[in-house]
């Protein structure tokens, strides 16, 4: 069953309804489930499915031949003696609605060279005039952007839509384990980073200590050395990309402390970050209102299953190695839960802010939301709000605090938060929003309303 993706569905059919040729690029980072989406868009429609391998352009040939004439109802054996005239019989096949997908096509461009300008050709002048849609898909985020999409392919300027398919939000994340409770289900989103194929390996029939042991914790586990492995097939020299990750996923989170954290020179650490931020890995934002300010740009780690795993896993293989991988989880990891939610919360606490702002459910519009960093004059500390929305043309702001933790979210959270407002004194209306996981005190919500709102586990989780 596929979960989520209805925008991406929708988008899909609409090209498919136009009815005329179509070309677009679909890619995204491995496992994100892009061959699962095109494969139930294509359910039932007239298409030639090929997925290229890691093999030379004659074995790919012979492979798509197979398909192209499994489609037209052939049944034989036989492979087309080159590209062109595999796509001619294509254009042939054309005249009424038919969906061409080349799966894996940085595979099949690095075994036959040739084969974007060939396509480019074809593009240019016989597929023109067909009911063609060609869906080319890649998990080479580089090469599909750089290869397909970048002005220097042969094959720019051929496309008529691309898509970039991203990770799943909380929500249909959610759909997953649906018998689990709403935090545990909080807690798989973020183990998994919301990418469908580590959401299919969490069995909710189970308690979810036992799955995060088996995934994580156990040298069979799909999980126990995915980073790794994912890092190896994109990137030369990962053992210094697995440094740098590994210190942002421990706190260092500005430029500087990153490369004092690995060792490396600033400059050659840019380098390495923009490539982990090109797969998906690692985020770059600036503070809300001060984007262009480089001294107050942060790097996080965008997929949470890598945070996860950088923080509890690497490194502490050998107690998996020696079989106290049950005992190592219950003294190290089930404590550390609580603080990797923390961030968690607060990613989804965004997601939340984003719906409602679609929906327009908020207080205001929001134009613009982020996090918030800086300097109080008088203590000299540095301070931070969790989540910032803002709407410059209504002068609004609003603040928000997202605490994940057990004990009930008191008075004294609104407080402080209401004391760093005075970093907003340009915004003439301000909101303050809490977030919590567990309740809040009596004496808390009797300041709810009006420009305080309070939401709690069951309103973000089940919006």
């Amino acid at each position: 069953m596929l979960f989520g993706r209805k925008k991406e569905l929708a988008e899909l059919g609409d090209i498919y309804n136009s009815g005329s040729f179509e070309f677009v690029a679909v890619y995204g980072r491995r496992r994100v489930g892009k061959s699962a989406l095109i494969g139930h868009f294509a359910k039932n429609k007239r298409t030639i499915l090929f997925t290229a391998i890691e093999a030379d352009g004659k074995r790919n040939l012979m492979l798509f031949s197979q398909a192209v004439l499994k489609c037209a109802g052939v049944s034989a054996e036989a492979s087309f003696e080159n590209w062109e005239s595999a796509f001619e019989y294509v254009k042939n096949m054309a005249n009424k609605r038919l969906i061409l997908v080349i799966d894996e096509y940085p595979y099949l461009a690095q075994a036959e060279k040739s084969i974007s300008s060939i396509l480019q050709k074809y593009c240019d002048i016989a597929f023109k005039k067909t009911k063609l849609m060609i869906i080319l898909c890649g998990s080479s985020m580089s090469f599909m952007e750089n290869q397909v999409l970048g002005y220097k392919s042969p094959l720019y300027g051929r496309r008529t839509a691309q898509m970039k398919i991203e990770s799943l939000n909380y929500l249909d994340s959610a759909k997953f384990v649906p018998k689990y409770s709403l935090e545990h289900k909080a807690i798989v989103f973020g183990l998994s980073g919301g990418i469908p194929k580590y959401l299919e390996l969490f069995d909710d029939s189970i308690p979810l200590r036992k799955n995060i042991i088996r995934n994580f914790f156990s040298t069979s586990g799909y999980l126990y050395e995915e980073p790794s492995n994912l890092l190896k097939q994109e990137l030369r020299e990962p053992q210094k990309y697995n440094s740098i990750i590994e210190a942002i996923a421990t706190g260092a989170s500005k430029l500087n402390d990153i490369a004092t954290k690995t060792g490396l020179e600033s400059s050659v650490t840019s380098v390495y970050i923009s490539s982990l931020i090109s797969l998906g890995i690692v985020n770059k934002e600036g503070a809300i209102t001060e984007e262009t300010n480089k001294r107050k740009t942060l790097y996080s780690l965008a997929d949470t299953m890598f945070l996860f795993w950088y923080r509890h896993v690497f490194g502490n293989q050998f107690s998996v190695i020696s079989g106290n991988a049950e005992s190592f989880y219950d003294m190290e990891i089930s404590s550390g839960l609580q603080q990797f939610m923390g961030y968690i919360f607060e990613k989804i606490c965004r997601e939340y802010l984003k719906i409602q702002n679609s929906l327009n459910k908020l207080p205001f519009p929001l134009t613009q939301i982020g996090w918030w960093r800086g300097t109080n004059p008088q203590t000299k500390s540095e301070e931070e709000i969790d989540i910032v929305g803002i709407n410059k043309k209504q002068n609004s702001v609003l603040l928000c605090e997202c605490k994940f933790r057990n004990a009930k979210t008191d008075l004294a959270v609104l407080k402080d938060l209401q004391d760093k407002s005075f970093h907003f004194a340009d915004f003439a209306n301000k909101h303050f929003m809490l977030f919590s996981k567990s309740e809040f005190t009596s004496s808390l919500k009797q300041h709810k309303g009006n420009n305080v709102h309070l939401l709690g586990i069951n309103s973000v989780y089940s919006h």
